[in-house]
């Protein structure tokens, strides 16, 4: 089952985690102070300008962060279904930044893909990567990704450098990469996939995308847009 998402508003708002320490290697979210009674939240956009893992601009008012597992078959369902119409409405104009996190939970594949995809991102395919694989995934279930079906997918999408990919599925600077992601999600008590945050409102779970909307609509309406 997904983290509820009242307990993870909590942890979002205030900061109250109960987990194991972060390993020194991973970069916790940054706590900052809020404007009333000294009240912490986590602010879990990092905003950082050509970031292979996200869409939209730097500075957009709105980011949708995303944790999600290459193999979890909703992850798939909100890729093929709400993820075109967010980007289409919402990050096209500028409103929203999307920002994706791994977080591989179906085993030593579902790595091994989160890897292939920031290979694929080192040469400007990471979202091209990525709808191909839920493309093809099922709606129950978590579709295989063995090594030859990651570099199937390279090849398909025109991925230029074949050879600099295959040598990127063994590179553990973005192995690293990916286990920052899943320690943050860790460290927010996040367990299960999809799990997102807009700004400081959590969903849980593929919804429908009217409710992607209301959230969206509601924090673009706290920031003045």
């Amino acid at each position: 089952m997904l983290l509820g998402a009242a307990a993870v508003l909590a942890v979002v708002i205030v900061g109250v985690v109960a987990q194991q320490p972060v390993q020194e290697s991973t970069s916790a979210p940054a706590e900052q102070s809020g404007g009333k009674s000294g009240e912490q939240t986590l602010d879990l956009a990092r905003r950082v300008d050509g970031e292979v893992t996200a869409l939209g601009e730097v500075d957009a008012p709105v980011v949708l962060v995303e944790y999600a597992d290459f193999r979890c078959p909703f992850c798939g369902v909100f890729a093929r279904d709400t993820l075109p119409v967010l980007v289409e409405e919402y990050v096209d104009s500028g409103q929203v930044r999307i920002e994706w996190r791994d977080l591989p939970v179906f085993g030593e594949e579902s790595t091994a893909a989160a890897v292939a995809a920031r290979a694929a991102g080192e040469q400007g395919f990471f979202w091209e990567f990525a709808e191909v694989v839920f493309a093809g995934a099922p709606e129950r279930g978590h579709v295989a990704l063995p090594p030859e079906r990651l570099l199937e997918i390279a090849t398909e999408i025109g991925v230029p450098n074949l050879e600099q990919f295959v040598s990127d599925l063994d590179n553990a600077e973005l192995l690293e990469k990916v286990n920052i992601d899943a320690a943050e999600a860790r460290y927010l008590g996040i367990t299960s996939t999809p799990m997102f945050v807009v700004n400081e409102t959590p969903i849980s779970g593929a919804m429908p995308v009217q409710v992607f909307r209301d959230t969206i609509d509601s924090e673009l309406a706290k920031a003045g847009r």
